[in-house]
């Protein structure tokens, strides 16, 4: 198997300063570019470190070939 990259960002910003949230692009060197789905979590500092952890194994869990 290839070596892969994950690629992610995370940044806090006030709920009630928050607008919208829009995907991401990465550019790939053959040309391509591929899309990033940015996701929101809401809640305590606490709440969003489960949700965060949950989502994490969930997203791995789509990949059982790696």
């Amino acid at each position: 198997m290839a070596k892969l990259a994950l690629v992610y960002g995370m940044r806090l910003f006030p709920l009630d300063e928050l607008d919208t949230v829009n995907e991401a692009t990465v550019a790939l060197k053959n040309g391509n570019t591929g899309r990033v789905t940015m996701h929101l979590i809401e809640g305590s500092r606490e709440e969003i470190e489960k949700t965060l952890r949950q989502s994490v194994d969930a997203f791995f869990d789509l990949y059982p070939e790696i």
